[in-house]
């Protein structure tokens, strides 16, 4: 089966970038991949991208080495199976609250006995190889978000939950769900001490440790910090800023 890149690099000590892609666009998707990130993340909770878009943005970046995952709209199984048949290599899940939301989900990305997921990996074969069905429990991320109160209050238990993989935190919708501001970039300190309860909690129970940001500065700020995966930017925020650099030449 096709390696995990993201899990070489961190079994080596290193840390990883992601870009979310929500252009739905297989041609933007493809050229983004080709830039040089180690993993990308379809955004199919806040972007305009279905199941079949998806689909070719997941084909289109398996062109290159990136990392291909893809944030679910919700804890729904049947979408999260889909994408992973789709050929993504993680599922990151939003507003996990509970252990038994986070076990939920876990189990519709891992295979029996591990977890339910249904047989039926058509194009995931095709792009990690014929012993998928072998190796996609020890292969494919299983991402749960951390982004409300009581995701918070519930994050040691939810990251005790066997199979998952990593606590990616959503700072805008935690800051908002503590009554501080919905920003990417957090600095409130009531915020930040969410942040860092969350990242160690983590890495307590032995899962890895995600956030998104939305600034090359804050993105090492939290490399150095400890996480494992940061998100540095997405594609609409690249698209605009290339292009009002250019609009402003005279």
């Amino acid at each position: 089966m096709r390696a995990n890149r993201l899990r070489e690099m961190w079994a080596a000590g290193r840390k990883a970038n992601n870009c979310f892609l929500g252009i739905p666009s297989s041609i933007s998707a493809e050229t983004i991949a080709h830039q040089g990130w180690d993993s990308v993340t379809i955004d199919m909770q806040h972007a305009a991208v279905d199941d079949a878009m998806a689909y070719q943005m997941l084909v289109a970046v398996s062109t290159t080495d990136t990392v291909p995952t893809v944030r679910v709209p919700w804890n729904d199984p049947g979408v999260i199976m889909r994408v992973l048949d789709y050929g993504a290599y993680g599922v990151m899940c939003p507003t996990i609250d509970t252990a038994e939301d986070c076990a939920r989900f876990v189990g519709a990305v891992r295979y029996a006995p591990a977890g339910y997921r249904s047989v039926g990996p058509f194009r995931a074969s095709l792009y990690a190889g014929r012993d998928y069905l072998a190796k996609s429990n020890e292969t494919v991320l299983a991402i749960a978000q951390i982004e409300t109160k009581p995701g918070l209050e519930n994050v040691e238990a939810i990251a005790q939950v066997p199979g998952l993989d990593m606590l990616y935190i959503g700072p805008s919708d935690l800051g908002l769900a503590l009554g501080r501001g919905a920003m990417p970039d957090q600095t409130d300190p009531i915020v930040v001490d969410a942040i860092d309860r969350i990242l160690a909690a983590a890495h307590k129970a032995g899962v890895r440790a995600g956030i998104y940001c939305a600034s090359v500065d804050y993105s090492l700020a939290m490399m150095k910090k400890g996480f494992d995966l940061v998100t540095v930017a997405n594609d609409r925020q690249l698209l605009a800023q290339g292009a009002a650099l250019l609009a402003k030449m005279k």
